[in-house]
């Protein structure tokens, strides 16, 4: 068995003729076509008013934040179990990131625990649909309305996720999504910024580009802004990614069924989850052992490795990270935020490729379970 991937995009002829299309004839009159059908057939498979393209997932956030005017002296709440690009643009924009413990069961924000962080300082709020799940948005939505408390909902990880048929990114100010080569849908780099608010639509449009006004003078900037653009490559792989995308979807809910039928007969270990009012997608598939196994997900994902099984580790809670070190609420956190730390240490995404065969997740389960015994 050759070496398996823990992750990886499923290409096909469809997305190579797009791109040299675009590579051929995406300039001149044309340079903004592939851009303009990717946006509004994202839009319209999101069913909300305005899609905008951008360079990464981090920079769809970051404008997101100064459209809606956060600051210095300004807080943002953001789970403490994400990778970091939910939480620098924070700091991009000179506020303070608080982090607030995660629903052992969604592993995404608990509403409970955001309500609790929240002080007079607070601006926003960035809840994650972490590997594909959605939190309990109900919750989320109603704490953020009773505080007025601005939401930036980060769907990087979860296109084609839903809460209650409503889409994953539909739920916020602002929605952002990753084209990232490990992500569902791919653009190889490059992101997405949804609204149903005209306004901040006007204003991401006028910062990603040089802060120049709509048919000003030409080379006449308005304000000191930013340069965050996709290429018409990537818009055209995008979107043929995306009239592909419920192709991409049940790829993943298969090889999460895989999984799930594979390590079925294993007790005391934790697949992800999918309530019933929900649609999981299931971008990573995540188990999570229990801590009499006496293992670290360090160790394990160095044992599988020697199996030439590529694994990843659940994510580190942000309070924990040396980039926080010297923030105060990093402190706090570590009491504060029990399911993080006890979620956390025993966590791993299992190899969710989409080229990965039924024939590979069983050998990757046999060998997790031949770890496990031992």
């Amino acid at each position: 068995m050759g070496k398996i991937p823990v992750a990886g995009p499923w290409i096909t002829q469809k997305e190579i003729d797009y791109v040299a299309d675009a590579a051929a004839n995406a300039w001149y009159s044309n340079a903004n076509i592939f851009h303009e059908r990717f946006e509004k057939a994202f839009a319209e498979y999101l069913g909300v008013k305005y899609a905008v393209t951008f360079p990464s997932c981090t920079s769809a956030i970051h404008l997101s934040l100064v459209a809606l005017g956060v600051g210095p002296d300004d807080e943002v709440i953001v789970p403490d179990i994400t990778w970091i690009a939910t939480s620098a643009p924070i700091t991009y924009v000179g506020a303070t990131p608080v982090f607030a413990d995660i629903d052992p069961k969604t592993w995404c924000l608990s509403g409970e625990d955001f309500e609790e962080c929240i002080t007079s300082r607070t601006r926003a709020v960035i809840p994650v649909d972490l590997y594909g799940n959605v939190p309990d948005w109900d919750a989320i939505r109603n704490v953020a309305q009773k505080h007025n408390i601005s939401i930036v909902e980060d769907a990087a990880e979860a296109i084609g996720s839903e809460y209650k048929g409503k889409k994953a990114g539909s739920f916020g100010n602002t929605g952002v999504f990753s084209f990232h080569g490990s992500k569902t849908l791919t653009t190889g780099e490059g992101g997405m910024l949804v609204t149903d608010n005209q306004e901040i639509h006007n204003r991401v449009l006028f910062l990603r580009d040089h802060g120049r006004k709509p048919n000003d003078k030409m080379f006449y900037n308005a304000e000191v802004a930013y340069k965050y653009k996709m290429s018409s490559m990537q818009a055209a792989l995008g979107l043929a990614q995306l009239e592909r995308i419920e192709e991409l979807i049940a790829r993943k809910r298969q090889i999460f069924a895989w999984y799930e039928e594979e390590l079925a007969d294993v007790g005391d270990l934790t697949l992800n989850r999918e309530a019933a009012d929900t649609k999981n997608t299931y971008w990573m598939v995540c188990a999570i052992l229990d801590p009499k196994f006496g293992i670290s997900k360090e160790r394990l994902i160095e044992l599988m490795s020697e199996k030439n099984i590529d694994c990843r580790p659940f994510f580190y809670p942000l309070s924990s990270l040396p980039a926080y070190a010297n923030l105060d609420d990093a402190q706090k956190a570590h009491q504060r935020n029990q399911v993080s730390y006890q979620v956390s240490p025993y966590g791993m995404n299992l190899p969710s490729g989409m080229d990965i065969t039924e024939e590979k997740v069983k050998y990757v389960c046999d060998a997790l379970k031949s770890i496990l015994m031992k």
